[in-house]
């Protein structure tokens, strides 16, 4: 299979170099192994045959079968087209093509019988099939039962490259290939009962009935998921086993200090059950690398400085990363308040940090007078150097490059601990698919006495009411986010923007400062207006989804969100965490037009059923799906699932993961011979890797 990937497509029979360079440049199929491998979206039943007289536009596309009884070109040059008037005996209907005449008239003949395959439609009161796929009654493509249907994109159908002909190039190919060489081990198919590859590769692509092509689908997919956790598992225990860490033995005077006297409120189960965890990794010998998983405002930051307070304890230094300077410094002020009184020295880096101050904090992490440390990128700066880092924090990790995050790796010749955290809750079928080589800790649980903040869906109608609300709030000293999906108008979508919706609040509310916040402001500027809010100064905040991460202003206790619809299910929910963070009951609105889809409307619902963001995020993953996981992930894997779906497939995923330890547990090296197909395929497929696995 893998020497199918060095064939051209180019030198299938029907392709030939012009298509070839075209479906290379639509699909990205190059090879006869992509070939094989660009799946059918969906599958139609082409069993039945439809009467022409029953047939309406609301209708999906279906099959007649008739006779043509004219053809006529109507309209000059580009704006001509070819109506053939096809009947069944029960009416007739319009058949129209917009290009390739001269072809079309030359292959369909009056008097014929043919299956036409199409969605029909109506123009001016006249039943009408559009560019249909066409068979002779009688050929050997005119074949009932499920269909499978291709992506495809305009510029190909522009081109005469359909459905059916992609079919035909797969066909051509599988009938030239006997037998197919096996890509997994035989120990992993018979485990899994799977159908032979030959078997789905042709099941899938013509499948002959339905339980068949369930069959295929599933031996597909778990093999696509098994490689991407074969590769994160063996990655995982390579570096365990090659990546020597820092021993932290002992849990001395600062943590004990800190969790007698200093401690802000008791820890809940979940925070002691990933401290005990992160405990043990700091005591193996060997490099952590794990990820802090957390709703918003579950305690992140106080298991982060507790477990920081243990490298300290051993003689070492720690640090914190933060994307924005807002959130390093937030970070700061709360470590502080909380250490100062045990004896930590802790300072804060930032690009705003002065050049006087830069040097003492230089010289202070270089002689080890500094234990903790809070910063932004200019932490990796080259001139920022540790007397002995022991500990990294990386708050909201997936705001940082991989490679920006490996620069701190280096400031050390022992490799750090490192812990990554974020509270964007992660399903965990998409997290063991992209952080399966990491270490995972979940608090799934938040503090007592935190309140759930009550979200509702007002309609755009109640903005009067909705208005009145934000007064009262106001009124009780309190503060409010605005949030807009634009900066300014575009015609093209019914959405407010920003800059309209702030001159409108600045009227509605003219006794209150009011301040507006985007990403295409300066970082300086974004900042400066950022302070106003989180000192008080302004009491209302317009802004777009910059507040998402990393805001903490206890006194808002109100967040509208103008045309809620347009944003995912987990945005909405992180957008809802910047409220509620105080002692105040707080509200969410997320305000939307009456008329929305019904989908939309189950979908902006879980937001005012739940504040579990993990229960949100599950919910986005199967409604949306997961998005483009495609890149360069924590492991240096880059993958494109051509099959496989982690919104719906997460019990295939299980199932991988499961035989994918199972089989590294008994060879981790995979040099057993009958292994060798599996090194060999890990090979190929992720030849191209970037070797990333000792960077979290």
């Amino acid at each position: 299979m893998n020497s199918l990937r060095r064939i051209d497509i180019k030198y299938l029979k029907g392709v030939g170099p012009k298509r070839a360079d075209l479906i290379g440049r639509e699909l990205g199929i190059k090879s006869y192994y992509d070939l094989l491998h660009h799946f059918p979206s969906h599958y139609v039943d082409r069993s039945k045959i439809y009467n022409i007289v029953d047939l309406h536009g609301e209708m999906p596309a279906l099959q007649i079968k008739g006779k043509f009884l004219t053809f006529n070109v109507v309209g000059e040059g580009a704006k001509s087209r070819l109506i053939g008037l096809f009947s069944d005996g029960t009416a007739t209907i319009e058949v129209v093509w917009f290009r390739r005449i001269s072809q079309i008239k030359q292959a369909y003949k009056t008097g014929n019988e043919y299956i036409l395959f199409g969605k029909p439609g109506e123009f001016n009161g006249t039943r009408q099939m559009v560019h249909p796929e066409i068979d002779p009654v009688g050929s050997t493509t005119a074949t009932g039962g499920l269909r499978g249907v291709y992506p495809l994109t305009e510029k190909l159908r522009n081109a005469g490259i359909g459905s059916r002909t992609i079919f035909t190039w797969v066909m051509n190919l599988l009938s030239t290939m006997r037998p197919v060489a096996e890509t997994l081990s035989t120990d992993v198919i018979e485990a899994m009962k799977l159908m032979p590859l030959r078997d789905a590769l042709v099941a899938v692509h013509n499948p002959q009935d339905a339980a068949t092509l369930q069959k295929a689908r599933f031996r597909l997919k778990f093999e696509e998921l098994f490689y991407i956790q074969l590769n994160l598992r063996r990655h995982s225990l390579m570096r365990a086993a090659r990546t020597d860490g820092i021993r932290f033995g002992r849990v001395g005077e600062f943590f004990n200090t800190f969790y007698e006297r200093q401690l802000p409120f008791d820890l809940t189960n979940a925070q002691k059950r990933v401290i005990k965890e992160i405990r043990h990794d700091m005591g193996s010998g060997r490099q952590m690398n794990r990820l802090l998983q957390g709703d918003v405002g579950s305690g992140k930051t106080l298991v982060a400085l507790m477990t920081m307070l243990i490298a300290i304890d051993n003689g070492y230094q720690a640090c914190l990363m933060a994307p924005t300077e807002i959130l390093a410094t937030q970070h700061y002020q709360t470590l502080r308040e909380l250490v100062a009184p045990i004896g930590i020295n802790v300072r804060l880096l930032t690009g705003s940090t002065r050049a006087k101050e830069r040097r003492e904090i230089h010289e202070g992490l270089l002689s080890g007078d500094i234990q903790l440390i809070v910063g932004t990128h200019a932490l990796i700066e080259d001139t920022v150097k540790f007397r002995n880092l022991g500990f990294v924090v990386i708050d909201e990790q997936h705001r940082f490059g991989v490679m920006q995050r490996s620069r701190l790796w280096t400031k050390n010749s022992v490799l750090p601990h490192v812990l990554v955290m974020t509270a964007t809750p992660i399903p965990r079928t998409l997290a063991m698919t992209l952080y399966g080589d990491l270490d995972v800790s979940v608090i799934d649980e938040l503090p007592p006495g935190r309140k759930p903040v009550d979200t509702m869906i007002c309609y755009d109608t109640r903005r009067e009411m909705v208005n009145r609300s934000i007064g009262r709030q106001l009124a009780m000293g309190r503060q409010v986010y605005i949030v807009y999906p634009l900066i300014s108008e575009n015609e093209k979508l019914d959405l407010k923007s920003l800059e309209d919706g702030y001159e409108t609040i600045c009227e509605t509310f003219p006794s209150y400062e009011v301040t507006y916040v985007h990403g295409k402001m300066k970082p300086a500027e974004k900042d400066r207006r950022m302070n106003d809010f989180v000192s008080g100064k302004a009491r209302i905040l317009v802004a777009t989804t910059v507040i998402e991460v990393g805001v903490n202003v206890p006194n808002a206790t109100t967040m509208v969100i103008e045309n809620a619809e347009r944003f995912g299910l987990s945005q909405l929910h992180q957008l809802r965490g910047r409220v509620g963070r105080g002692a105040d009951k707080s509200y969410c609105v997320l305000m939307t037009k009456p008329q929305i889809a019904k989908n939309t409307r189950e979908r902006l619902e879980i937001m005012t059923s739940t504040n579990d963001g993990f229960i949100v995020a599950e919910a986005d993953l199967k409604m949306r799906g997961p998005g483009d996981i495609e890149g360069t992930l924590q492991s240096g894997i880059a993958f494109d699932l051509k099959i496989a779906n982690l919104a719906t497939d997460q019990q295939i995923v299980q199932y991988a993961r499961d035989r994918a330890e199972a089989v590294l547990e008994d060879d981790p090296s995979l040099g057993k011979p009958v292994h060798a197909v599996l090194l060999a395929n890990l090979q190929e497929n992720f030849e191209k890797a970037i070797d990333l696995s000792r960077i979290s």
